[in-house]
């Protein structure tokens, strides 16, 4: 496999892509020519009231009341203004792509039953759901907090909250009634709107007591509202055409309150504004992920992950939202797949441990013929390897790889695609329009093909409004404004290739160092992956007293670690990596510990590998499975006695 070469490369007889029409109309518009993608890009991060001007116009963006200014740029990033006087609504730009009779949502269930579901009856329950929320006394600026699933009555609820103005925050019930409290109860709800039951991996699960303890627990709480998880409430056939009347706020007007993954401390209650979110979806989607109206996006997550909040986008876009609610994996790990080729889905979104997992079964779980229509595949949560950028791409080799890296912070991306760039295996193609990134050195000075801190040195209106109790900014700053002044970093760690993109190389403050040189851990798991006997991974530095450290790897096999095989892993390593990711140990372990959303837990485990407990070093109702840590606390006791 030679690196030098894409895998994948635009065809010149596709029609023209969205990002090339707005390159079209900017060019109309201002008069200005680009000699490529980085020219087009430069002026997006130069020119930002030219640029957010122009990303409003080609959308068509209706403003209720029209701005004065378009961008007033100040220090901190969150001082900026954006959009001066405006008013709009987000459920009035998907609203006004109603289409009567047509299909807006495309949902399956683990029992893979199908529901179709059209703007008309997806209308009608928002309707609904408003009805009911107006009668408990919801008003524009109050909160509304969701205990849901990803289902279509979730996205009806959502728009009834949004056009009354209301503030909208959700956790997925795979999170435990301590972890809701964490996030909601920072926001006194005035409503709680929760499911019954759920299916999930096959098993029902009843939500009653749990619903009932958080009815006892937030006091703000008026009323809950109940969902099934069937349509026996729906009128699916319905012709009736609702209009949700929905009404007009500021630009700057909380959209939706967001969370840290909580795995280090209380979650981080992060507040996104309305307009920021309508211009970056539409952005995000339409330009750098190509999508066309009418065109079906999957996206496989859970309401208590960003994702969901920027799947919803793909209705501002006209497209069709495909929905699966239930296990990645279940019946089998083809489900989804399955799913894509039932759906002729256009795009098909997954975290990267999904992905890689698919690489690892071997078997296709559908042939490339069933995905005839398959644009897209999406990626994030997790850098994807090299050897699962390769077989995605021998499995579908017309389809274009779309590797994503943003973040909860701002709902969004900053790196991804581009249909007219080509696609190197581990890289993202590109920085995407409106983000300023560079990567930065210890002294703060922007490099190339060296590793560096992700950094953003222009403000954008996806960066959230405010953290909810956070008097004066303060976490607000100690997030993202500390390490250096002026810019915001995020906490990646990334290399800039030019020619071929960017590669994410894992978290900043998950970041090895070996003998005094850093090491991404994502390197090293990329290799990794490329190992048929080994099902998982986790990578963890510990340092000694004399100033020394240990690199331990820790790794779930399907055949018991003896010594052969641990020498064909630090073979592999040295020849793949380098002699110097070489772990000075390799152990077995049953499980690792994953957030909620997917991401290992590199940081918590090294705690708890020095000593700490695990209600010390994570919150436990933010993990997928909390039982992995006691493995980890077996573990440290081994060392210590060994």
């Amino acid at each position: 496999m030679n690196s030098d070469l894409p895998i994948w490369t635009p065809k010149t007889t596709i029609p023209k892509s969205q990002i090339a029409a707005f390159q079209d109309f900017v060019s109309q518009k201002t008069g200005r020519s680009f000699a490529d993608y980085e020219d087009f890009h430069h002026w997006s991060v130069s020119a930002l009231s030219e640029f957010w001007k122009c990303i409003a116009q080609y959308f068509e963006v209706r403003f209720d009341t029209p701005y004065s200014r378009v961008v007033d740029s100040q220090l901190p990033f969150y001082n900026t203004q954006w959009f001066s006087g405006a008013e709009l609504s987000y459920a009035a730009h998907i609203e006004r792509n109603f289409e009567s009779g047509k299909p807006v949502i495309c949902y399956r269930n683990e029992n893979e039953i199908d529901t179709d579901i059209s703007w008309n009856a997806l209308f009608q329950k928002a309707a609904a759901i408003q009805e009911d929320l107006m009668a408990a006394g919801v008003q524009k600026g109050d909160c509304v907090g969701g205990y849901l699933t990803h289902h279509p009555v979730t996205i009806a609820a959502f728009l009834a909250t949004n056009a009354l103005g209301a503030i909208w925050s959700c956790c997925s019930p795979d999170f435990g009634v301590e972890s809701v409290l964490s996030r909601l109860g920072q926001l006194n709800p005035k409503v709680l709107l929760a499911m019954r039951d759920y299916t999930y991996n096959g098993k029902s699960h009843s939500l009653s007591e749990k619903v009932a303890l958080l009815e006892e627990k937030l006091p703000s709480r008026q009323q809950t509202l109940l969902f099934d998880s069937d349509f026996s409430s729906w009128d699916l056939d319905t012709q009736a055409i609702c209009s949700l009347h929905p009404l007009s706020v500021s630009f700057d007007h909380p959209i939706w309150v967001l969370y840290s993954s909580g795995t280090t401390g209380q979650p981080k209650a992060i507040v996104h504004r309305t307009g920021g979110m309508l211009l970056e979806q539409m952005k995000a989607l339409a330009l750098h992920q190509d999508l066309q109206p009418g065109e079906r996006f999957f996206w496989h997550t859970t309401t208590g992950w960003m994702m969901w909040n920027y799947a919803l986008g793909s209705l501002l876009c006209k497209g069709v939202l495909c929905i699966y609610d239930g296990a990645p994996g279940y019946p089998d790990m083809g489900a989804h797949w399955r799913f894509a080729a039932d759906k002729q889905i256009h795009h098909f979104g997954q975290g990267a441990p999904f992905l890689i997992q698919s690489m690892k079964v071997q078997e296709p779980a559908v042939q490339a013929s069933q995905l005839s229509v398959l644009k897209t595949i999406g990626s994030t949560g997790a850098p994807l390897s090299e050897e699962a950028f390769h077989w995605l791409q021998q499995q579908l080799p017309e389809v274009h790889i779309v590797s994503l890296s943003g973040g909860t912070d701002v709902c969004s991306a900053f790196l991804g695609g581009h249909p007219q760039l080509p696609v190197y295996a581990g890289y993202l193609q590109c920085v995407m329009l409106g983000a300023s990134i560079e990567a930065w050195n210890d002294q703060g000075e922007s490099v190339w093909d060296e590793t560096g801190e992700l950094v953003l040195t222009q403000p954008m209106p996806c960066m959230p409004v405010f953290f909810w109790n956070d008097s004066n900014h303060q976490r607000y700053l100690q997030s993202y404004f500390q390490a250096f002044k002026g810019v915001w970093t995020h906490g990646d760690w990334i290399q800039r290739k030019a020619g071929k993109g960017i590669k994410v190389l894992g978290r900043s403050d998950a970041t090895l160092n070996k003998n005094g040189i850093r090491i991404g851990t994502a390197e090293l798991y990329s290799a990794l992956d490329q190992l048929s006997e080994l099902e998982d991974h986790l990578v963890v530095d510990l340092p000694a007293l004399d100033g020394s450290s240990q690199l331990l790897l820790l790794v779930v096999s399907k055949e018991t670690l003896h010594v052969s095989l641990e020498q064909k892993i630090k073979k592999h390593i040295r020849t793949q990596c380098s002699p110097r990711h070489v772990p000075d140990r390799i152990l077995p372990i049953a499980a690792i510990p994953y957030t909620l959303s997917g991401k290992k837990l590199e940081v918590p485990a090294k705690k708890i590998l020095l000593g700490g407990t695990p209600s010390e070093s994570t919150s436990l109702g933010a993990l997928k499975n909390p039982e992995s840590l006691e493995l980890l606390v077996r573990l440290r006791d081994e060392l210590l006695l060994g």
